[in-house]
C-alpha cells in the first residue's frame, strides 16, 4: 500500500510503498478514506519523541483516521466489515499509523462509528484536536460570562477549543495575528471574542481587556509562563504542552487526549448537529501528503485534512 513513511527521525516524510497492515486480534482493519496532519505527526517526524515510545521503521505517521472497516480480528465484538468509523491510532508505539491507504485500529478504544450526518472527511480531521480541545474546555470548566484567553487558536486545537469555549458563554481572547488568522477565529467563533496579536506585546493587549486578568487560560502555544501570568488568583489553567506553572495559585491541568468512544460520539454528535465546525482550510490528496506536512510546518490555519484513495 502507500504511505507516508519516515525511515528514521528525525527525517523528511516521504510517499512510499509499504506492506498492508492485517487486523491481530482485538483490532480493525480500516480503508483509510480521510485523515490530517496533526502536531503529534509533525513532532515524531522531527524526532521529539525519542525515548517517549518505541519506534517501529519504516515508520507510517497519522493519528486521525475515517473510513471503512475492511476486516476484523478475532475476539471483536460491536464492529463489522463495512461499518464507517473515525477516530485515532492508540497503539504504545508508533509506526502503523493512519496516512496510508489501510491502519490497523484497537476496537476497543479510539474508534467509533461516523454518524450518517457527518461527512467523512470531516470526522478524518476531528479525533486528535477534538479529543484535545473538548478536554482542555471541560478542564477549564468556563462558565457563562467568565473570560479565557486561548493562545494557539488558529491551530486545529485551538480553533476547536475557541467554539467549546464560546458555546459555554465564555468570553473568549484569542491569538492571532491580522488578516486571515484574526478572519479565520472571528468566522468561527462569532460574537463575543476578542483577538490579539501573538506577534506584538501580548501581556498589554490582554490587560487592556481584562485588567484584573482573565478567569481561564489555554496553552496550546508560545510561553506557558507568560500565559499563567494573564490568569486572575485563583483561576484555572491547561497546557497540552506540558507546562506546569509554579506554586499553587492556580488550579492546572496538563492536557493528554483520551479519545475513548464516548468522546468521539460527542465529538461526531456536535460536528453533525452544527454545533462545532471542523476547521478544514486545505484538502490534499496522499500524493501531496509531504507539502501537507511542511505546509503545517509553515504556519498553516486550522485542521489540513488529507484524502485517500
Amino acid at each position: 500500500m502507500r504511505a507516508l513513511v519516515v525511515t528514521a527521525v528525525p527525517g523528511s516524510p516521504a510517499l512510499t510503498e509499504v506492506p498492508a497492515p492485517a487486523p491481530e486480534a482485538g483490532e480493525l482493519l480500516v480503508r483509510v478514506a480521510a485523515t490530517s496532519v496533526n502536531g503529534f505527526d509533525a513532532a515524531t517526524a522531527a524526532g521529539m519523541l525519542q525515548g517517549m515510545m518505541e519506534h517501529r521503521f519504516p515508520l507510517v505517521l497519522g493519528k486521525d483516521f475515517a473510513g471503512t472497516v475492511e476486516a476484523v480480528g478475532s475476539d471483536v465484538t460491536g464492529f463489522t466489515a463495512g461499518d464507517v468509523v473515525f477516530g485515532v491510532v492508540m497503539k504504545p508505539f508508533l509506526g502503523t499509523g493512519s496516512l496510508g491507504e489501510y491502519v490497523t485500529v484497537t476496537a476497543g478504544y479510539g474508534v467509533t462509528r461516523v454518524p450518517g450526518k457527518l461527512g467523512v472527511a470531516e470526522a478524518g480531521a476531528l479525533g486528535l484536536a477534538g479529543t484535545a480541545a473538548l478536554t482542555a474546555v471541560e478542564a477549564l470548566d468556563l462558565r457563562e460570562g467568565e473570560s479565557v484567553l486561548i493562545v494557539g487558536a488558529t491551530g486545529g486545537v485551538g480553533a476547536l477549543a475557541l467554539q467549546y469555549a464560546r458555546a459555554r458563554g465564555a468570553q473568549v481572547i484569542a491569538t492571532a495575528r491580522p488578516g486571515a488568522e484574526t478572519d479565520f477565529v472571528r468566522d468561527l467563533a462569532g460574537d463575543g471574542i476578542d483577538v490579539v496579536d501573538h506577534s506584538g506585546d501580548l501581556a498589554a493587549q490582554v490587560r487592556a481587556l481584562a485588567p484584573g486578568g482573565v478567569s481561564a487560560g489555554l496553552h496550546l502555544a508560545g510561553d506557558g509562563a507568560l500565559v499563567a501570568d494573564l490568569v486572575t488568583d485563583g483561576g484555572r489553567f491547561a497546557s497540552t504542552l506540558g507546562f506546569a506553572p509554579e506554586g499553587d495559585r492556580l488550579a492546572a491541568t496538563a492536557v493528554m487526549a483520551d479519545p475513548t468512544a464516548a468522546v468521539l460520539d460527542r465529538l461526531a454528535a456536535d460536528a453533525a448537529g452544527g454545533a462545532i465546525r471542523v476547521p478544514v482550510t486545505r484538502s490534499y490528496p496522499l500524493a501531496e501528503a509531504a507539502q501537507a506536512f511542511d505546509d503545517f510546518g509553515a504556519g498553516a490555519i486550522g485542521k489540513l485534512a488529507i484524502t485517500v484513495g
